[in-house]
């Protein structure tokens, strides 16, 4: 990213953060002038008289130097986009936080999906994807690389996806399927054999994009043998659901309710992974901070593809259950074979990306004509 681009979305967010931090600061004034109760529903978060024109002062001012630095900002060079650095950790965790905010205000930090190819094309093409807060470059762990790894010893091509974490998985997943499509399409080598490894949240982005892709009449859904989920939350993550409970806590209160809002800062991302959201109809036509049960649309594994579930023992972001698709309800189950699910004890939430065993078992099953092999599981994971 351009360091004039740089300037401007940090700005941009920091203007953004002024007038949030505003909205909190009235909202516990109103209340506390007004007398409230401790429990109870509060005013509506304004003041009025002098104190409400103080405020809203503030927000005039915010408003008029955010223009006027916009507008002198957008005067510098763009540059050509040539010598643009490495996408960085804190700008991947700012769009895991923050991305559904950055994008609907158009604001250069925002990451746009793209697609990373290393290597020459190859019959057999390996799309990898990160999880949240992370990005494409972040695959590499301890000088270990899945994707270079079986392309070393397997002669496949690993096509890395670089995403904004923080917008909802179903946008994610339909703009991924149009850019598979693009890319089979205009791939080289003929006939090429699609395989897909996801991590955490990647895997849900994998699921919508191959829902969205054979809804929409797709090509590459039908290239797709074999999609390998490394760690994904299929039925949510339990911190997730925890900062709804945090929330609906703090509401609780007149005087603390308008710090509530701050938890609203999570992304439509975040909030995504609750219950493991895919599709558009598991969050459209629903306040996704607002407390409910998982009304989740029934989402089943891709028929005819080969599907695989890796877990971590000691993941506490991502349960066993969760990552093996398994859930009380039979229905909303993921029907992952038994010598398909497979569990490291000991292995945490980012240890599945560079450890031995795993990559042993990934190299192994994704050899061509390799026999199925059994599911590990070790006691205490």
């Amino acid at each position: 990213m351009h360091p004039s681009s740089t300037a401007r979305g940090v700005t941009r967010l920091a203007f953004d953060a002024v007038e949030g931090l505003t909205h909190v600061v009235e909202g516990m004034h109103a209340n506390i002038a007004a007398v409230s109760p401790p429990l109870g529903r509060g005013t509506n978060g304004r003041t009025r008289g002098i104190t409400g024109f103080v405020y809203d002062s503030i927000r005039f001012v915010n408003a008029g130097a955010r223009a006027a630095l916009d507008r002198g900002l957008g005067l510098l060079p763009a540059g050509d986009g040539a010598h643009e650095p490495q996408p960085t950790t804190l700008l991947a965790v700012l769009n895991g936080v923050l991305g559904d905010h950055l994008a609907a205000t158009e604001n250069p930090l925002a990451i746009p999906m793209r697609l990373r190819q290393e290597g020459e094309p190859q019959r057999r093409l390996l799309v990898l994807i990160h999880g949240l807060c992370m990005n494409d470059r972040q695959w590499r762990r301890n000088d270990h690389d899945h994707g270079d790894a079986l392309a070393r010893e397997l002669g496949m091509t690993p096509v890395y996806v670089h995403y904004n974490t923080g917008r909802h998985v179903s946008e994610n997943g339909r703009e991924l399927a149009g850019l598979l499509e693009g890319l089979l399409d205009a791939w080289p080598v003929r006939d090429a054999e699609l395989t897909i490894l996801a991590h955490s949240m990647g895997g849900l982005v994998a699921r919508s994009a191959y829902h969205t892709g054979a809804e929409d009449g797709h090509a590459w859904p039908a290239r797709l043998g074999r999609l390998v989920f490394l760690g994904t939350p299929h039925h949510g993550a339990p911190l997730e659901r925890g900062g709804s409970w945090f929330e609906t806590l703090l509401g609780a209160s007149p005087y603390v309710a308008p710090i509530a809002r701050l938890g609203m800062l999570r992304s439509a991302g975040i909030t995504d992974l609750r219950y493991g959201n895919v599709r558009d109809e598991d969050w459209r036509d629903c306040d996704r901070f607002a407390r409910h049960g998982d009304r989740r649309a029934l989402t089943p594994l891709p028929h005819g593809v080969e599907c695989h579930a890796f877990a971590g023992g000691r993941d506490v972001l991502v349960p066993v259950a969760s990552a093996l698709g398994l859930h009380r309800d039979a229905d909303r189950a993921l029907a992952f074979p038994e010598p398909r699910r497979w569990v490291g004890r000991g292995l945490d939430h980012f240890d599945l990306l560079d450890d031995a065993e795993v990559y042993a078992r990934l190299r192994e099953i994704m050899t061509p004509d390799a026999p199925p092999r059994g599911r590990r599981t070790h006691a205490g994971a």
